[in-house]
């Protein structure tokens, strides 16, 4: 009996330990930790190789700022955009905010437009806003103002799109990714040239 409760410890306490951190809120906090800490390594790096079917981006919804205000999204057609989809809950998104963050800032003189949109419910306005304000994060927020076209109907986030400024998309990443590096910078540029 001593064998089995000896080997059945450790999961135990683990157990007990995810449970404490899913219960107070910490659980997302915890996660984007360890997920910032492989973003470091430059493993999940982004690929900035463009998709080959260049499907293209239907502009044809609304989204709004945090202050409630609503734009059609049809603002961005002719622009070079780099679309997150997030949410405050998602600790693998919270740890790619602050490279998206860092790679806003690169190009804060060029030409692409960032959107970074919370998919959290839309009761959760003030709670996005509280998290960009207090990581003040300097980007574009915005929630979705009513439904969302098929292709960002994503089944996890994060994903992040880059549309073409001729409406197509150029690239589509889910998952958790370090956007800020030299070949992102380089790519993004590239496509406002073309």
């Amino acid at each position: 009996m001593k064998k089995i409760f000896h080997f059945l410890k450790p999961f135990a306490i683990t157990l007990i330990l995810v449970g404490f951190l899913e219960i107070t809120g910490l659980w997302g906090n915890a996660s984007a930790g360890a997920q910032m800490l492989v973003l470091k390594t430059g493993i999940l790096n982004a690929s900035v190789e463009t998709k080959k079917s260049h499907d293209n981006f239907n502009y044809n919804f609304s989204i709004k700022d945090l202050r409630g205000n609503t734009a059609s999204f049809d603002h961005y057609k002719g622009k070079v955009v780099f679309i997150n989809l997030w949410a405050t809950w998602c600790g693998p998104c919270k740890a790619e905010m602050p490279g998206i963050q860092s790679l806003s800032e690169k190009l804060k003189d060029k030409p692409v437009e960032f959107v970074i949109l919370s998919v959290d419910k839309d009761g959760a306005l003030p709670k996005v806003t509280t998290y960009i304000e207090k990581n003040q994060f300097t980007f574009p927020v915005f929630m979705p103002h009513g439904y969302l076209p098929v292709e960002m109907q994503v089944p996890s986030i994060p994903t992040t799109f880059v549309i073409s400024k001729d409406g197509k998309i150029l690239m589509k990443e889910v998952g958790t990714r370090n956007y800020d590096t030299k070949k992102m910078v380089n790519f993004l540029i590239e496509q406002t040239t073309k």
